[in-house]
């Protein structure tokens, strides 16, 4: 992460007479061709992965575009070039930091568009439990405000990291800097979230070809039965020497 980006993402405040650092929340627009498409609550930095990495996940776009700041509100706006792969429609892609895309009135409005997971690879419990260990969360530290995706080898070496106060933002932050970068689909690779695994991570895991997601909080039942589907290896609640898997436990070994 850039020195830069890393300076947009903390700020400081003064309560009870002393200067606290909080995380950063601000409203980022996502164009395509000059279009509005989606407004995401997000902490600033790797705007342009963010953007791709969501337009990604939503099946708009498979390959690398070109994105970067507008000359109005710079900070605060990114136009993508198109064209998209579908129009996207009415659908409703304002999301917040908390929840993701809101106005999905279905399930079958957010069904995933991506082929089961590949097999492999098999890893041991102990790998997975300590993968939160190796997250390098600076932003956190100084606020203890934010979530971070990380992206690891099948033997656990640390690829990519992101963090953001929304822990979708931060999953596509690092689809974002995969496709980028010539990683995608993340076939072979295990993703890692520092907090709860929602439903929505596990369809931007699957949609990026994941076959392990791993995170430190608990899932959700969407979140299991999405996972299970699809083929997923996904575990939760690891912590020290100790993880639970919910779904696939054929690529985790003693």
């Amino acid at each position: 992460m850039a020195d830069a980006d890393a300076g947009r993402m903390v700020t400081s405040v003064v309560r009870e007479g002393e200067r606290d650092e909080i995380a950063v929340e601000e409203p980022l627009e996502i164009r395509v061709d000059g279009e509005a498409l989606s407004v995401t609550m997000r902490t600033p930095g790797n705007d342009e992965e963010l953007a791709l990495g969501f337009l990604y996940g939503e099946a708009l776009i498979d390959s690398p575009h070109e994105a970067g700041p507008t000359t109005d509100f710079a900070a605060n706006i990114v136009d993508v070039k198109g064209p998209l792969l579908r129009d996207p429609g009415q659908r409703n892609f304002y999301t917040t930091s908390s929840c993701g895309v809101c106005g999905k009135g279905a399930i079958e409005e957010v069904a995933v568009d991506a082929p089961p997971a590949t097999p492999g690879p098999t890893v041991t419990r102990a790998l997975l439990a300590g993968l939160p260990d190796q997250l390098r969360q600076p932003g956190f530290e100084r606020t203890g405000g934010m979530h971070a995706t990380g992206l690891f080898s099948a033997d656990g070496e640390l690829i990519c990291v992101r963090e953001d106060v929304g822990r979708h933002n931060a999953m596509d932050k690092v689809v974002g800097h995969s496709l980028t970068s010539g990683g995608l689909p993340l076939a072979g690779k295990i993703l890692c979230v520092s907090g709860r695994i929602s439903f929505e991570l596990v369809q931007k895991a699957s949609v990026a070809g994941a076959p392990i997601l791993v995170g430190v909080g608990a899932p959700t039942s969407l979140a299991v039965e999405l996972a299970t589907e699809q083929g997923m290896t996904l575990a939760a609640f690891a912590r020290g020497d100790r993880v639970v898997v919910y779904a696939d436990a054929g690529r985790v070994s003693d």
